[in-house]
Formats: C-alpha cells, sequence, structure tokens
C-alpha cells in the first residue's frame, strides 16, 4: 500500500535519511540512535530502526537481535561515558508513542534523580486467582 498524499512526514525517518538535524550517537546499518530533544536527562538517547517499523511486534526476527544488541551497547556507553550509576530502557507501542517509529528511549540513570520508576500508578490483582487469570490469558496467546 502506498502512503497517502495527506499523510504526514516521519520524522524519525527524516533523521534517519539526514534531512532533519539531529545529534547522532550511533549509526549502523540497521538502526541509528540520537539524542531526544526533550530528554529526561543529558545524554537520554533514542534508538530507531533504519526501516521505518512503526511498532515492536512489527520488527521482523531477523532485526530483534541486533537490534537489541544496539540497545544493550548504548544502555552500557550510560555508564561509561556519562558515568551514570546505571540506566532507564523503555519503549511504548502505539499508546504514549509520539511517533509511530519504532524507539528505544536509553535514559542514563543515577540514585536520587528524581525519576520515579515508572511514571503511572501500580494497581494490584483482587486475587491469586485473578492474576492467574491473566497469566493463563497471556500464555493462550502466545
Amino acid at each position: 500500500m502506498g502512503e497517502s498524499v495527506s499523510a504526514k512526514p516521519c520524522l524519525f525517518c527524516e533523521i534517519v535519511k539526514g534531512e532533519r538535524p539531529a545529534h547522532l550517537v550511533l549509526e549502523s546499518a540497521d538502526a541509528v540512535a540520537f539524542l531526544d530533544t526533550r530528554p529526561l536527562f543529558k545524554g537520554h538517547t533514542l534508538l530507531v530502526p533504519r526501516e521505518h517499523i512503526e511498532t515492536l511486534p512489527d520488527l521482523p526476527e531477523h532485526m530483534l537481535g541486533t537490534f537489541f544488541a544496539h540497545a544493550r551497547l548504548l544502555a552500557s556507553a550510560m555508564e561509561t561515558a556519562l558515568g551514570a550509576a546505571g540506566s532507564f530502557v523503555a519503549m511504548n507501542n502505539k499508546v504514549s508513542q509520539s511517533v509511530p517509529h519504532l524507539h528505544v528511549h536509553v535514559v542514563p540513570r543515577n540514585r536520587k534523580d528524581g525519576l520515579r520508576g515508572f511514571f503511572w500508578p501500580r494497581h494490584k490483582y483482587a486475587s491469586d486467582t485473578e492474576a492467574a487469570d491473566y497469566a493463563a490469558r497471556l500464555r493462550a496467546a502466545l
């Protein structure tokens, strides 16, 4: 299917093609990483596949290993290059995905940096039976 004329251009595809400026951190045959323009902390990096792929379920099997190997390298670089104590690695799929192009956030972390784990409230299962039901539903879908 062709892209419609009114379709909004993909910001990350423009960065990958060099049509939009970005502070590049990593370039490989299959992926590009660049600094987030609105970082949680300085060094916050976005890793994207060069190919326009919208979500993690869309990522072809043959790309999984190398793509996440890049994420692992970036997580390590947060410590060695920036002196961070660790990193936060996260991805949204559809909901809260600000750009519809798969991207992994790799964020340097330090103790007492003000980031409170996940950014949403936690919800408990009403019972162990309810938790078992959710686990069974997920297993059945796999």
